[in-house]
């Protein structure tokens, strides 16, 4: 009686679709992960939250929301803080390249939600009002994020 015979992935790639690929991870290769996600996901919140300064400054200099017009287009290229901003989103871009190439995409892309959770947060210490139904959504995200936490992190 011939046996089946057992499809293993052929590429790293291939393993990303593998339900039954079952990675053994170190701890300090899953602590490391979660450093450099926490890391891409703060640069993204300062990244938000400087581009909205910047955009704040846009529209105290031109006495309106951005257009794409002109004179919108020229503040927003002389304000320091917008290119700030497109910096920080850079360089979170260049972080989670290294999350990328360490797990599956089904891992790691629901900690983005934390960006939400940091500006809300913001938000917060800057005095602003943040409803108790915008405070349930951020406890639904960590409790997501949490659960997938727990999951493997194999790419």
């Amino acid at each position: 009686m011939k046996q089946a015979r057992q499809h293993r992935p052929t590429s790293k790639h291939e393993e990303d679709w593998d339900i039954e690929h079952v990675h053994a991870e170190t701890q300090g290769s899953r602590t490391m992960l979660l450093v450099l996600i926490l890391i891409s996901v703060g640069l993204a919140a300062a990244a938000q939250i400087t581009l909205k300064h910047g955009m704040n400054q846009v529209v105290d200099r031109t006495g309106a929301a951005f257009r794409f017009s002109g004179p919108s287009l020229k503040a927003v290229a002389l304000t320091p803080a917008v290119w700030g901003g497109l910096a920080l989103f850079a360089l979170s871009a260049f972080v989670w390249l290294a999350v990328l190439s360490r797990a599956a995409l089904s891992f790691a892309y629901p900690f983005a939600a934390l960006t939400y959770v940091v500006i809300v947060l913001y938000d917060t210490v800057r005095g602003e009002a943040v409803s108790g139904l915008r405070w349930g959504g951020v406890a639904l995200i960590v409790a997501g994020i949490v659960l997938v936490s727990r999951t493997p992190s194999h790419s």
